[in-house]
């Protein structure tokens, strides 16, 4: 299995270093921050529905059925009118001021100190999440594979990361807009592929594999009769549609990709397109899961008690036959690639934009996106020192405390009046108190009170920085 993985693997590569010469030949500057705004509209939606998925849902979505059934497509709804907001509310915003870096915003509403903070905010969400996301993706990796050919974990990390790394160094956006499109394909055929493997194993045709799913009590979806829940559904459905708006609208690498497109509008269908696409392919994930555990308890099979770990076991012991295991293998590696390769371009432009404000200076563009590579190997060696968690989770948890301020510093800036304006050294503690802030309520929350903060914890974050944000504005008013 590992020789034949590493077959498929170099061809799949070859593929991907195609792409990256067709599109990177005459590469220039605007190419690696904006691919000229030339991008077709479908093919950025369709790349980013695979670099939203990584390999994060590849493994944990599927796996989470077990501990809370089908209750994650209750995030799922709220992320459509999530992707609405961002597709009618922040869209028209960047393309009017005709952005590169979507925090250059933050410069025009307030200062220069609200601008490098924003930026700074971004940094340290993407490099941690993009980080968490590859470290699990390297893990598998390692584990189907590498172990038995000898490789340290190191050795897998650092060649994963380097061939990212080449393969984007050039051309930046205008490559992984077309990348993006061949791993999505990849990922989506390889789900396909190894849920035709229960399903043939097993015997059953699609309409006895829908019966199976709908009857099984892993299949709720909704909770509506326990609000302390982490998956009571308004919990649920409006954290999803903000974490749409943080995790996509406020986010650099995410929108990096729509801001390639001709215009507003192309750019909006895109948006659209992907929010709606998101939910059935979900749906898809969540069916594999609950078909994994009914085949594994009417075969014995004693599974992991870590849901991230459950379908690389069944792939990896055989149960699902080798081609479904050289699936996994595929769509896992597709899956990082399509997460991390924008994530690398995100982070070098928001250094070389934001922080040090040189987009022209090709040759320091170069040295920070190396950077930026080597800063996400070392998290991954520090998450191998640190263990493994529920993933899905830890980066949506991280998201909440990250993100946060972001949120409250745009919904101020679009929605508080123009002449609302905090002294900008006040900006950096309030975004810092925030999150230090909602740490500690979910603290006192949950042994007081016995309430466990989900992922609402990122309104919450949100609605304190902009709070802070109106009364810095209040008290500057009032010394002037």
């Amino acid at each position: 299995m590992p020789a034949l993985f590493l077959l498929v693997a170099a061809a799949y590569f070859g593929l991907l270093f195609a792409i990256s010469w067709a599109t990177a030949r005459r590469a220039t500057n605007d190419t690696f921050y904006r691919a000229e705004r030339r991008s077709p509209w479908w093919a950025v939606a369709f790349g980013m529905l695979g670099a939203s998925l990584s390999g994060v849902t590849f493994v944990s979505v599927p796996g989470m059925v077990r501990a809370s059934g089908m209750t994650y497509l209750q995030m799922c709804l709220g992320f459509v009118p999530g992707y609405m907001l961002v597709a009618f509310v922040l869209l028209p915003v960047y393309y009017r001021l005709g952005l590169t870096s979507i925090y250059t915003y933050l410069n025009e509403r307030f200062s220069l100190t609200a601008y490098r903070t924003g930026s700074l905010f971004f940094l340290l969400s993407k490099l941690t999440g993009a980080a968490v996301r590859l470290y699990l993706v390297c893990l598998i990796l390692q584990r189907i594979a590498f172990d038995a050919m000898g490789f340290p974990f190191w050795a897998t990390s650092f060649v994963v990361l380097a061939l990212i790394w080449l393969y984007t160094r050039r051309g930046g956006i205008g490559t992984i807009v077309w990348t993006d499109c061949l791993q999505t394909a990849v990922l989506l055929l390889a789900l396909l592929l190894i849920v035709s493997s229960i399903l043939t194993t097993e015997g059953w045709g699609i309409g006895e594999a829908y019966k199976a799913v709908i009857t099984s009590d892993m299949s709720r979806i909704f909770v509506f009769d326990d609000w302390s829940s982490r998956q009571y559904f308004w919990k649920q459905f409006l954290s999803g549609a903000f974490i749409v708006v943080v995790m996509t609208g406020l986010d650099q690498d995410m929108m990096q990709k729509n801001l390639t497109c001709r215009t507003l509008r192309e750019s909006q269908k895109n948006m659209l397109v992907n929010g709606f696409l998101y939910l059935p392919v979900n749906i898809l994930f969540l069916s594999l899961g609950v078909l994994m555990y009914l085949f594994s308890a009417h075969h014995g099979i004693v599974l992991p008690a870590a849901g991230d770990e459950v379908l690389p076991s069944l792939c990896a012991g055989g149960y699902l036959g080798r081609s479904a295991l050289l699936f996994f293998a595929l769509g896992i590696t597709a899956a990082a690639f399509s997460s991390a390769d924008s994530a690398l371009t995100a982070l070098t432009t928001s250094v070389c934009v934001d922080l040090l404000g040189r987009p022209s200076d090709e040759r320091l563009r170069k040295r920070v996106h190396l950077g930026m590579a080597l800063a996400v190997f070392a998290l991954i060696l520090l998450f191998q020192r640190l263990g493994n968690t529920s993933v899905i989770d830890a980066v949506y948890m991280i998201a909440s405390y990250t993100y946060g301020p972001l949120l409250g510093l745009y919904a101020f800036g679009l929605f508080g009046r123009r002449a609302w304006q905090p002294a900008a050294k006040a900006i950096p503690w309030i975004c810092v108190a925030s999150p230090l802030l909602c740490y500690a309520l979910s603290v006192v929350a949950a042994q007081w009170w016995g309430y466990h903060f989900g992922y609402e914890l990122l309104l919450l974050n949100g609605g304190l920085t902009a709070l802070g944000l109106y009364v810095a504005s209040v008290i500057r008013h009032q010394t002037l």
